[in-house]
């Protein structure tokens, strides 16, 4: 893979559906959706202007799940309703060992002597969830959860500082990216609220069919993207071979740190517009609710302002 200078087009209508000749979601795509895979290893390497990286992964296998994330009747790992013309499929990936590794490139603006970064974790896996459109099989929104055990990470200052500059290095093809699905969004956006709205303004006593209960339950407002790590000993050190004397002869060559983080989570809500809720969000709490009164607070006066200039 290459990272681009400019994003590229969207795929456009699935291909899968393109290739048997249909234009909707049907035969074709649940054919595929029920393969299980089983690869031993695989190897993606990933050029930057100003580094590379690989990723490899042992005994990765692929499959389709119920929405309670277990194996069970293909039939019930998508979540069909007519009435909104969405399709909602689940995912998962799991994997043996997974290691990544970064390192300079000899034409990046990078430091001459440069440490490789390394990551070697076990036992992980990843949850997808798609929502798409059932006529032309567009993604309307998705989730996706990473969700690793056990981590241990050491990291030397050298390997931080070379981590922060290809994070840097990656934000302005990054932006670009998010900026052009920004603005792809909104007709999506609008197509999956307007069919939720229809379902979420019912009012309580009023009847409703057990699939559109179903569907609305395991429903994907937005996309989002989550990281959940069950334990995290991160381990800091440093690793600088030139100390004055007096220093030496004190003993003292460097320092330490370790920290310890347990059950960290990272989501990402994309495409939240500032004063919508979000009650449906994954780790919702009544902290929220407080936190969204403030920030609507904030927005409107930002409105009044704009209003007024």
């Amino acid at each position: 893979m290459r990272t681009c200078e400019e994003p590229r087009a969207p795929n456009g209508q699935s291909p899968i559906a393109l290739a048997a000749g249909q234009s909707e979601y049907g035969f074709a795509e649940k054919v595929v959706e029920g393969m299980f895979i089983v690869v031993n290893s695989i190897t993606i390497k990933i050029h930057s202007k100003a580094f590379h990286a690989s990723f490899e992964l042992w005994q990765l296998q692929g499959y389709s799940v119920n929405p309670s994330w277990q194996q069970s009747d293909l039939r019930l790992t998508r979540i069909t309703d007519p009435q909104r013309g969405e399709v909602l499929t689940f995912k998962e990936l799991t994997w043996q060992t997974l290691r990544i590794e970064a390192d300079a490139t000899d034409n990046g603006d990078q430091d001459p002597v440069t440490t490789p970064l390394r990551l070697i974790t076990n036992q992980g896996r990843i949850q997808i969830s798609l929502k798409r459109r059932t006529k032309d099989c567009n993604v309307v929104a998705s989730k996706l959860m990473f969700l690793l055990d056990d981590l241990l990470w050491v990291l030397t200052d050298s390997q931080l500082k070379a981590m922060m500059k290809y994070a840097e290095s990656l934000s302005e093809a990054m932006e670009k990216s998010a900026q052009q699905r920004k603005s792809l969004a909104p007709e999506s956006v609008q197509v999956s609220e307007l069919g939720t709205q229809q379902s979420w303004s019912q009012p309580p006593g009023a009847s409703a069919s057990s699939l559109g209960q179903y569907f609305e339950k395991h429903d994907m407002r937005e996309s989002s993207y989550h990281l959940l790590i069950s334990r995290l000993d991160l381990h800091l050190c440093d690793d600088s071979h030139t100390r004055d004397a007096g220093t030496v002869k004190h003993g003292m060559l460097g320092g330490a740190i370790q920290l310890t983080f347990r059950r960290m989570a990272f989501d990402y809500y994309p495409f939240h517009r500032a004063g919508d809720a979000c009650r449906h969000w994954v780790r919702y709490s009544e902290a929220m609710e407080t936190r969204g009164q403030w920030a609507g607070k904030l927005l409107s006066e930002f409105q009044s302002k704009i209003e007024k200039l």
